[in-house]
Protein backbone atom coordinates (compact mmCIF):
# COMPACT_ATOMS: atom_id res chain seq x y z
CA UNK A 1 0.00 0.00 0.00
CA UNK A 2 2.81 2.39 0.63
CA UNK A 3 4.34 1.49 -2.28
CA UNK A 4 1.84 2.61 -4.26
CA UNK A 5 0.62 5.94 -2.37
CA UNK A 6 5.02 6.33 -3.16
CA UNK A 7 4.39 5.40 -6.96
CA UNK A 8 1.55 8.04 -7.13
CA UNK A 9 3.14 11.08 -5.63
CA UNK A 10 6.41 10.58 -7.72
CA UNK A 11 3.92 10.62 -10.59
CA UNK A 12 1.74 13.43 -9.48
CA UNK A 13 5.62 15.30 -8.78
CA UNK A 14 7.40 14.46 -12.11
CA UNK A 15 3.89 16.13 -14.22
CA UNK A 16 4.37 19.27 -12.08
CA UNK A 17 8.35 19.26 -13.06
CA UNK A 18 7.82 18.54 -16.66
CA UNK A 19 5.18 21.59 -16.81
CA UNK A 20 7.80 23.72 -14.96
CA UNK A 21 10.36 22.58 -17.73
CA UNK A 22 8.30 23.15 -20.50
CA UNK A 23 6.96 26.48 -18.97
CA UNK A 24 11.08 27.76 -18.29
CA UNK A 25 12.06 26.56 -21.91
CA UNK A 26 8.93 28.48 -23.81
CA UNK A 27 9.49 31.66 -21.55
CA UNK A 28 6.16 31.62 -20.27
CA UNK A 29 5.11 31.71 -16.77
CA UNK A 30 2.37 29.17 -15.72
CA UNK A 31 -0.20 29.27 -12.68
CA UNK A 32 0.44 25.60 -12.64
CA UNK A 33 4.42 26.44 -11.72
CA UNK A 34 3.52 29.31 -9.39
CA UNK A 35 0.25 27.32 -7.29
CA UNK A 36 0.99 23.50 -7.47
CA UNK A 37 3.25 22.19 -5.08
CA UNK A 38 3.51 19.62 -2.40
CA UNK A 39 0.95 20.65 0.09
CA UNK A 40 -1.87 20.55 -2.85
CA UNK A 41 -4.35 18.81 -1.77
CA UNK A 42 -4.23 16.68 -5.30
CA UNK A 43 -0.74 15.68 -4.30
CA UNK A 44 -2.41 14.72 -0.51
CA UNK A 45 -5.34 12.59 -2.12
CA UNK A 46 -2.06 10.82 -4.00
CA UNK A 47 -0.68 9.62 -0.81
CA UNK A 48 -3.81 9.46 1.25
CA UNK A 49 -5.98 6.80 2.46
CA UNK A 50 -7.93 6.47 -0.67
CA UNK A 51 -5.66 4.77 -3.03
CA UNK A 52 -8.85 2.88 -5.09
CA UNK A 53 -10.05 6.51 -5.83
CA UNK A 54 -6.41 7.77 -6.71
CA UNK A 55 -5.61 4.57 -9.11
CA UNK A 56 -9.62 5.81 -10.86
CA UNK A 57 -8.03 9.40 -11.30
CA UNK A 58 -4.78 7.95 -12.78
CA UNK A 59 -6.84 5.55 -15.16
CA UNK A 60 -9.24 8.39 -15.87
CA UNK A 61 -6.64 10.66 -17.26
CA UNK A 62 -7.56 13.35 -15.01
CA UNK A 63 -4.34 14.81 -13.63
CA UNK A 64 -3.73 17.20 -15.87
CA UNK A 65 -7.45 18.39 -15.86
CA UNK A 66 -7.82 18.36 -11.61
CA UNK A 67 -4.33 20.42 -11.77
CA UNK A 68 -5.84 22.95 -14.04
CA UNK A 69 -9.16 22.94 -11.38
CA UNK A 70 -6.66 23.99 -8.09
CA UNK A 71 -5.29 26.44 -9.97
CA UNK A 72 -8.06 28.25 -10.68
CA UNK A 73 -10.13 27.88 -7.11
CA UNK A 74 -10.54 25.74 -3.89
CA UNK A 75 -11.96 22.68 -4.57
CA UNK A 76 -13.94 20.39 -2.22
CA UNK A 77 -12.93 16.21 -3.23
CA UNK A 78 -15.76 13.46 -1.86
CA UNK A 79 -13.82 10.55 -1.36
CA UNK A 80 -15.18 7.30 -1.32
CA UNK A 81 -13.49 4.99 1.25
CA UNK A 82 -11.15 1.82 0.05
CA UNK A 83 -13.53 -1.09 0.55
CA UNK A 84 -16.43 0.55 -1.09
CA UNK A 85 -14.75 0.25 -4.14
CA UNK A 86 -12.93 -2.62 -4.05
CA UNK A 87 -15.40 -5.17 -2.42
CA UNK A 88 -18.51 -3.46 -2.09
CA UNK A 89 -18.57 -1.61 -5.90
CA UNK A 90 -20.58 -4.63 -8.21
CA UNK A 91 -17.93 -6.35 -10.04
CA UNK A 92 -19.83 -5.88 -13.45
CA UNK A 93 -20.26 -2.08 -13.00
CA UNK A 94 -16.17 -1.96 -12.49
CA UNK A 95 -15.11 -3.76 -14.80
CA UNK A 96 -17.79 -1.03 -17.61
CA UNK A 97 -16.08 1.33 -16.03
CA UNK A 98 -12.46 0.06 -16.87
CA UNK A 99 -13.05 -0.63 -20.27
CA UNK A 100 -11.44 1.83 -22.77
CA UNK A 101 -14.35 2.64 -24.32
CA UNK A 102 -15.86 3.84 -21.11
CA UNK A 103 -13.37 6.43 -19.94
CA UNK A 104 -16.05 9.11 -20.30
CA UNK A 105 -17.90 7.61 -18.25
CA UNK A 106 -14.78 7.46 -15.70
CA UNK A 107 -14.05 10.39 -16.39
CA UNK A 108 -17.69 11.72 -15.54
CA UNK A 109 -17.90 9.52 -12.37
CA UNK A 110 -14.56 10.90 -10.66
CA UNK A 111 -15.30 14.02 -11.66
CA UNK A 112 -18.84 13.94 -9.94
CA UNK A 113 -17.51 13.68 -6.79
CA UNK A 114 -15.51 17.03 -6.68
CA UNK A 115 -16.94 20.53 -6.36
CA UNK A 116 -15.16 23.64 -7.04
CA UNK A 117 -15.40 25.15 -4.03
CA UNK A 118 -14.18 24.81 -0.49
CA UNK A 119 -17.07 23.28 1.48
CA UNK A 120 -15.18 22.74 5.13
CA UNK A 121 -17.33 20.85 8.23
CA UNK A 122 -18.24 24.43 9.62
CA UNK A 123 -19.67 25.74 6.30
CA UNK A 124 -21.92 22.40 5.83
CA UNK A 125 -25.33 23.62 5.15
CA UNK A 126 -28.08 23.02 7.65
CA UNK A 127 -30.76 21.78 4.82
CA UNK A 128 -30.64 19.60 1.51
CA UNK A 129 -28.64 21.97 -0.88
CA UNK A 130 -27.51 21.39 -4.63
CA UNK A 131 -23.48 22.55 -5.21
CA UNK A 132 -22.12 21.86 -8.86
CA UNK A 133 -19.43 19.35 -9.18
CA UNK A 134 -16.91 18.97 -12.37
CA UNK A 135 -18.88 17.00 -13.75
CA UNK A 136 -22.62 18.01 -15.56
CA UNK A 137 -24.82 16.24 -12.68
CA UNK A 138 -24.87 18.43 -9.38
CA UNK A 139 -24.81 16.66 -5.89
CA UNK A 140 -26.73 17.31 -2.81
CA UNK A 141 -25.61 18.14 0.39
CA UNK A 142 -28.13 17.58 3.47
CA UNK A 143 -28.07 16.89 7.32
CA UNK A 144 -30.21 13.88 8.09
CA UNK A 145 -30.33 13.14 12.01
CA UNK A 146 -27.31 15.05 13.04
CA UNK A 147 -25.70 13.07 9.74
CA UNK A 148 -24.21 14.46 7.25
CA UNK A 149 -24.97 13.24 3.34
CA UNK A 150 -23.13 13.72 0.16
CA UNK A 151 -25.66 12.45 -2.49
CA UNK A 152 -27.06 9.15 -1.15
CA UNK A 153 -23.49 8.54 1.01
CA UNK A 154 -22.57 9.18 4.39
CA UNK A 155 -19.67 11.68 5.42
CA UNK A 156 -17.66 9.19 7.95
CA UNK A 157 -14.64 11.61 7.80
CA UNK A 158 -15.31 15.24 7.81
CA UNK A 159 -12.03 17.35 6.84
CA UNK A 160 -9.98 14.27 6.54
CA UNK A 161 -7.75 15.71 4.48
CA UNK A 162 -7.30 19.64 5.07
CA UNK A 163 -4.81 22.03 2.45
CA UNK A 164 -4.95 25.38 1.45
CA UNK A 165 -6.10 24.32 -1.74
CA UNK A 166 -8.90 22.03 -0.68
CA UNK A 167 -10.57 19.51 1.42
CA UNK A 168 -11.15 16.15 0.95
CA UNK A 169 -13.85 14.36 3.09
CA UNK A 170 -13.90 10.67 3.60
CA UNK A 171 -17.54 8.66 2.58
CA UNK A 172 -19.48 5.62 2.99
CA UNK A 173 -19.74 4.88 -0.63
CA UNK A 174 -19.05 5.38 -4.29
CA UNK A 175 -21.40 8.30 -6.05
CA UNK A 176 -22.91 7.48 -9.27
CA UNK A 177 -24.66 10.06 -10.87
CA UNK A 178 -27.63 9.49 -14.04
CA UNK A 179 -25.50 9.84 -16.96
CA UNK A 180 -23.51 7.29 -15.73
CA UNK A 181 -25.93 5.01 -14.59
CA UNK A 182 -28.21 5.61 -17.82
CA UNK A 183 -24.78 4.37 -19.70
CA UNK A 184 -24.06 1.24 -18.07
CA UNK A 185 -28.39 -0.07 -18.11
CA UNK A 186 -27.88 0.83 -21.94
CA UNK A 187 -25.03 -1.53 -22.01
CA UNK A 188 -25.86 -4.01 -19.82
CA UNK A 189 -29.42 -4.55 -21.04
CA UNK A 190 -27.71 -4.35 -24.99
CA UNK A 191 -30.60 -1.86 -26.03
CA UNK A 192 -27.80 0.07 -28.13
CA UNK A 193 -27.38 -3.46 -30.28
CA UNK A 194 -27.74 -2.72 -33.72
CA UNK A 195 -29.64 -5.14 -35.82
CA UNK A 196 -28.29 -4.24 -39.27
CA UNK A 197 -26.26 -6.55 -40.87
CA UNK A 198 -23.68 -4.76 -42.58
CA UNK A 199 -23.35 -4.27 -46.44
CA UNK A 200 -20.13 -5.81 -47.92
CA UNK A 201 -19.02 -6.87 -51.31
CA UNK A 202 -21.59 -8.77 -54.19
CA UNK A 203 -22.32 -11.96 -53.32
CA UNK A 204 -21.48 -14.55 -56.14
CA UNK A 205 -24.02 -17.50 -56.32
CA UNK A 206 -21.12 -20.41 -56.59
CA UNK A 207 -23.76 -22.38 -58.45
CA UNK A 208 -23.71 -20.70 -61.03
CA UNK A 209 -20.67 -17.95 -60.68
CA UNK A 210 -23.23 -15.21 -61.27
CA UNK A 211 -23.91 -12.38 -58.92
CA UNK A 212 -26.93 -13.15 -56.99
CA UNK A 213 -30.29 -10.76 -57.47
CA UNK A 214 -31.40 -9.25 -54.36
CA UNK A 215 -35.14 -11.01 -53.24
CA UNK A 216 -38.11 -9.45 -54.41
CA UNK A 217 -39.29 -7.26 -52.13
CA UNK A 218 -42.47 -8.73 -49.87
CA UNK A 219 -45.67 -7.35 -47.93
CA UNK A 220 -44.97 -6.68 -44.23
CA UNK A 221 -46.73 -9.70 -42.38
CA UNK A 222 -46.91 -12.21 -45.72
CA UNK A 223 -46.18 -15.78 -45.15
CA UNK A 224 -42.46 -16.69 -46.09
CA UNK A 225 -41.56 -17.16 -49.45
CA UNK A 226 -39.16 -19.25 -49.09
CA UNK A 227 -38.04 -22.22 -46.40
CA UNK A 228 -36.16 -21.33 -43.24
CA UNK A 229 -33.15 -23.61 -44.97
CA UNK A 230 -32.77 -21.22 -48.22
CA UNK A 231 -33.18 -18.31 -45.96
CA UNK A 232 -30.26 -19.74 -43.01
CA UNK A 233 -28.31 -22.05 -45.50
CA UNK A 234 -27.80 -24.36 -47.91
CA UNK A 235 -29.81 -27.94 -47.72
CA UNK A 236 -32.86 -29.79 -47.77
CA UNK A 237 -36.13 -27.86 -48.03
CA UNK A 238 -38.57 -27.44 -45.16
CA UNK A 239 -42.47 -26.26 -45.30
CA UNK A 240 -42.32 -22.48 -44.52
CA UNK A 241 -44.29 -21.93 -40.78
CA UNK A 242 -47.39 -20.94 -41.33
CA UNK A 243 -47.06 -17.32 -40.04
CA UNK A 244 -48.85 -15.10 -42.39
CA UNK A 245 -48.95 -11.25 -40.27
CA UNK A 246 -52.12 -10.72 -38.40
CA UNK A 247 -54.69 -8.27 -38.83
CA UNK A 248 -53.47 -7.20 -41.91
CA UNK A 249 -49.81 -5.52 -43.39
CA UNK A 250 -50.12 -2.75 -40.41
CA UNK A 251 -49.65 -5.32 -38.01
CA UNK A 252 -46.78 -7.13 -39.29
CA UNK A 253 -44.07 -9.45 -37.35
CA UNK A 254 -41.25 -6.95 -35.29
CA UNK A 255 -38.20 -9.62 -35.56
CA UNK A 256 -36.17 -6.87 -34.43
CA UNK A 257 -37.74 -5.85 -31.29
CA UNK A 258 -38.64 -9.57 -29.79
CA UNK A 259 -35.25 -10.38 -30.36
CA UNK A 260 -34.33 -7.34 -28.54
CA UNK A 261 -36.69 -8.66 -25.90
CA UNK A 262 -35.93 -12.13 -25.46
CA UNK A 263 -31.88 -11.01 -25.36
CA UNK A 264 -32.98 -8.74 -22.76
CA UNK A 265 -35.25 -11.49 -20.57
CA UNK A 266 -32.24 -13.57 -20.76
CA UNK A 267 -29.74 -11.10 -19.30
CA UNK A 268 -32.68 -10.36 -16.62
CA UNK A 269 -33.29 -13.95 -16.03
CA UNK A 270 -29.69 -14.35 -15.04
CA UNK A 271 -26.99 -17.15 -15.95
CA UNK A 272 -26.77 -16.89 -19.37
CA UNK A 273 -25.09 -14.07 -20.09
CA UNK A 274 -22.13 -15.72 -22.64
CA UNK A 275 -25.35 -17.14 -24.28
CA UNK A 276 -26.43 -13.49 -25.19
CA UNK A 277 -22.75 -12.35 -25.88
CA UNK A 278 -22.28 -14.90 -28.18
CA UNK A 279 -25.90 -14.01 -30.23
CA UNK A 280 -24.74 -9.80 -30.22
CA UNK A 281 -21.38 -9.45 -30.16
CA UNK A 282 -19.24 -12.88 -31.21
CA UNK A 283 -21.68 -13.48 -34.03
CA UNK A 284 -24.30 -11.63 -36.46
CA UNK A 285 -27.43 -14.56 -35.34
CA UNK A 286 -29.72 -11.67 -33.28
CA UNK A 287 -29.79 -9.97 -36.57
CA UNK A 288 -30.33 -13.08 -38.74
CA UNK A 289 -32.99 -14.05 -36.16
CA UNK A 290 -34.72 -10.94 -36.46
CA UNK A 291 -34.91 -11.28 -39.94
CA UNK A 292 -36.16 -14.54 -39.74
CA UNK A 293 -39.02 -13.77 -37.36
CA UNK A 294 -39.73 -10.55 -39.27
CA UNK A 295 -40.33 -12.89 -42.05
CA UNK A 296 -42.61 -15.06 -40.42
CA UNK A 297 -40.48 -18.10 -38.97
CA UNK A 298 -40.83 -19.28 -35.58
CA UNK A 299 -37.67 -20.86 -33.32
CA UNK A 300 -36.93 -22.44 -30.65
CA UNK A 301 -33.85 -21.30 -28.73
CA UNK A 302 -32.21 -24.08 -26.72
CA UNK A 303 -29.77 -21.59 -24.42
CA UNK A 304 -27.03 -23.34 -22.54
CA UNK A 305 -26.45 -21.59 -19.02
CA UNK A 306 -23.00 -20.02 -18.73
CA UNK A 307 -21.37 -22.88 -16.44
CA UNK A 308 -21.90 -25.00 -19.60
CA UNK A 309 -20.86 -22.62 -21.85
CA UNK A 310 -17.40 -22.08 -19.45
CA UNK A 311 -16.76 -25.44 -20.01
CA UNK A 312 -15.76 -24.83 -23.89
CA UNK A 313 -12.38 -25.34 -24.81
CA UNK A 314 -10.59 -22.63 -27.02
CA UNK A 315 -9.80 -25.35 -29.45
CA UNK A 316 -13.59 -25.78 -29.72
CA UNK A 317 -14.41 -22.34 -30.41
CA UNK A 318 -10.81 -21.08 -32.26
CA UNK A 319 -12.01 -22.98 -36.06
CA UNK A 320 -13.40 -20.07 -38.05
CA UNK A 321 -17.72 -20.59 -38.37
CA UNK A 322 -17.27 -22.36 -35.05
CA UNK A 323 -19.27 -20.35 -32.55
CA UNK A 324 -22.11 -20.06 -35.49
CA UNK A 325 -22.48 -23.97 -36.50
CA UNK A 326 -22.78 -24.50 -32.05
CA UNK A 327 -25.62 -21.71 -32.07
CA UNK A 328 -27.27 -23.10 -35.15
CA UNK A 329 -27.22 -26.60 -33.19
CA UNK A 330 -28.83 -24.86 -30.41
CA UNK A 331 -32.14 -23.58 -32.74
CA UNK A 332 -34.75 -24.99 -33.54
CA UNK A 333 -36.92 -24.00 -36.74
CA UNK A 334 -40.32 -24.87 -34.41
CA UNK A 335 -42.37 -23.32 -32.15
CA UNK A 336 -41.73 -25.57 -28.69
CA UNK A 337 -42.43 -25.28 -25.17
CA UNK A 338 -41.50 -27.39 -22.40
CA UNK A 339 -45.04 -29.29 -22.21
CA UNK A 340 -45.18 -29.54 -26.08
CA UNK A 341 -41.52 -31.04 -26.07
CA UNK A 342 -42.59 -33.39 -22.96
CA UNK A 343 -45.47 -34.43 -24.44
CA UNK A 344 -43.64 -35.82 -27.42
CA UNK A 345 -41.28 -37.39 -25.84
CA UNK A 346 -43.63 -38.91 -23.54
CA UNK A 347 -46.38 -40.47 -26.63
CA UNK A 348 -43.11 -40.96 -28.80
CA UNK A 349 -39.97 -41.94 -26.84
CA UNK A 350 -37.65 -40.34 -29.24
CA UNK A 351 -38.01 -37.17 -30.99
CA UNK A 352 -35.29 -36.02 -33.29
CA UNK A 353 -35.91 -32.03 -33.80
CA UNK A 354 -34.65 -30.09 -36.98
CA UNK A 355 -32.30 -27.28 -36.48
CA UNK A 356 -30.46 -24.49 -38.63
CA UNK A 357 -27.32 -26.65 -38.74
CA UNK A 358 -28.43 -28.53 -41.69
CA UNK A 359 -28.43 -31.28 -42.16
CA UNK A 360 -28.29 -32.40 -38.24
CA UNK A 361 -31.37 -33.09 -35.90
CA UNK A 362 -31.02 -32.56 -32.12
CA UNK A 363 -32.70 -35.74 -30.42
CA UNK A 364 -35.06 -35.35 -27.42
CA UNK A 365 -36.39 -38.28 -25.20
CA UNK A 366 -37.65 -38.53 -21.66
CA UNK A 367 -35.00 -38.87 -18.33
CA UNK A 368 -35.91 -38.12 -14.99
CA UNK A 369 -39.22 -36.20 -15.79
CA UNK A 370 -37.97 -33.93 -17.78
CA UNK A 371 -36.51 -33.55 -20.99
CA UNK A 372 -33.18 -34.88 -22.54
CA UNK A 373 -31.56 -33.52 -25.50
CA UNK A 374 -28.79 -35.67 -27.19
CA UNK A 375 -27.76 -39.08 -27.37
CA UNK A 376 -24.54 -39.40 -27.12
CA UNK A 377 -21.97 -38.84 -24.67
CA UNK A 378 -22.62 -34.66 -25.00
CA UNK A 379 -26.05 -34.67 -23.16
CA UNK A 380 -28.09 -31.57 -21.47
CA UNK A 381 -31.29 -31.47 -19.62
CA UNK A 382 -34.09 -28.91 -19.81
CA UNK A 383 -33.40 -27.16 -16.69
CA UNK A 384 -34.70 -23.63 -16.95
CA UNK A 385 -38.00 -24.04 -18.86
CA UNK A 386 -40.19 -21.14 -20.86
CA UNK A 387 -37.56 -18.52 -20.25
CA UNK A 388 -39.04 -16.72 -22.87
CA UNK A 389 -42.27 -17.57 -25.13
CA UNK A 390 -44.06 -14.89 -27.18
CA UNK A 391 -45.49 -16.81 -29.87
CA UNK A 392 -42.76 -16.52 -31.92
CA UNK A 393 -39.84 -17.14 -29.89
CA UNK A 394 -39.34 -20.04 -27.07
CA UNK A 395 -36.36 -19.87 -25.21
CA UNK A 396 -35.54 -22.79 -23.32
CA UNK A 397 -32.83 -23.02 -21.03
CA UNK A 398 -30.18 -26.50 -20.73
CA UNK A 399 -27.47 -27.24 -18.83
CA UNK A 400 -25.49 -28.24 -21.40
CA UNK A 401 -23.70 -27.48 -24.50
CA UNK A 402 -24.78 -29.71 -27.47
CA UNK A 403 -22.55 -31.17 -30.35
CA UNK A 404 -23.89 -33.19 -33.42
CA UNK A 405 -23.06 -37.05 -33.72
CA UNK A 406 -19.77 -36.90 -35.66
CA UNK A 407 -20.09 -38.61 -39.35
CA UNK A 408 -19.14 -41.53 -39.95
CA UNK A 409 -17.25 -42.36 -43.25
CA UNK A 410 -16.15 -45.37 -44.68
CA UNK A 411 -12.34 -43.52 -44.86
CA UNK A 412 -11.95 -43.45 -41.76
CA UNK A 413 -12.98 -47.13 -41.03
CA UNK A 414 -10.11 -49.76 -40.56
CA UNK A 415 -9.65 -51.57 -43.52
CA UNK A 416 -9.58 -54.96 -42.81
CA UNK A 417 -5.93 -57.63 -43.98
CA UNK A 418 -7.65 -60.31 -45.88
CA UNK A 419 -5.25 -63.44 -45.48
CA UNK A 420 -5.89 -67.13 -46.53
CA UNK A 421 -6.35 -68.04 -42.61
CA UNK A 422 -9.13 -65.54 -42.31
CA UNK A 423 -10.62 -66.97 -45.31
CA UNK A 424 -14.00 -69.03 -44.53
CA UNK A 425 -15.97 -71.01 -46.62
CA UNK A 426 -19.79 -70.87 -47.24
CA UNK A 427 -21.48 -72.93 -45.03
CA UNK A 428 -21.89 -76.48 -46.50
CA UNK A 429 -24.86 -78.60 -46.69
CA UNK A 430 -24.76 -82.20 -45.16
CA UNK A 431 -25.35 -83.39 -48.77
CA UNK A 432 -22.38 -81.37 -49.85
CA UNK A 433 -20.05 -82.80 -47.02
CA UNK A 434 -20.79 -86.32 -47.96
CA UNK A 435 -20.18 -85.49 -51.68
CA UNK A 436 -16.66 -84.06 -50.34
CA UNK A 437 -15.64 -87.26 -48.53
CA UNK A 438 -16.55 -89.81 -50.80
CA UNK A 439 -14.82 -87.17 -53.84
CA UNK A 440 -11.50 -87.34 -51.36
CA UNK A 441 -11.95 -91.74 -50.74
CA UNK A 442 -12.20 -92.13 -54.69
CA UNK A 443 -9.48 -90.06 -55.61
CA UNK A 444 -7.31 -91.88 -52.94
CA UNK A 445 -7.84 -94.51 -55.37
CA UNK A 446 -7.41 -92.94 -58.51
CA UNK A 447 -10.99 -93.11 -59.78
CA UNK A 448 -12.41 -89.43 -58.97
CA UNK A 449 -12.62 -89.25 -62.85
CA UNK A 450 -15.71 -91.13 -63.16
CA UNK A 451 -17.84 -88.51 -60.96
CA UNK A 452 -18.45 -85.20 -62.77
CA UNK A 453 -19.66 -84.24 -58.95
CA UNK A 454 -16.13 -84.22 -58.17
CA UNK A 455 -15.00 -81.61 -59.92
Amino acid sequence: MASIRKSFTILFVLSVLIQFATAALSGKPTNATTQINSNSVLVALLDSRYTELAELVEKALLLQKLEEAVTNHNITIFAPRNEALERELDPEFKRFLLEPRNLHSLQTLILHHIVPSRLAQSEWPDESTQHTTLSPDPIHLSNLDSVKLAGNAEVVRLDDVFRPDGIIHGISRLLIPKSVQQDFNNRRSLRAISAVKPEGAPEVDPRTNRLKKPAPSVPAGSSPVLPIYYAMAPGPSLAPAPAPGPGGPHHHFDGESQVKDFIQTLLHYGGYNEMADILVNLTNLATEMGKLVSEGYVLTVLAPNDEAMAKLTADQLAEPGAPERIMYYHIVPEYQTEESMYNAVRRFGKVRYDTLHVPHKVVAQEADGSVKFGDDDETAYLFDPDIYTDGRISVQGIDGVLFPASEKTDSKKPESITTVDTIQSKPKSRRGKLVEVACQVLGTFGQDSRFNTCH
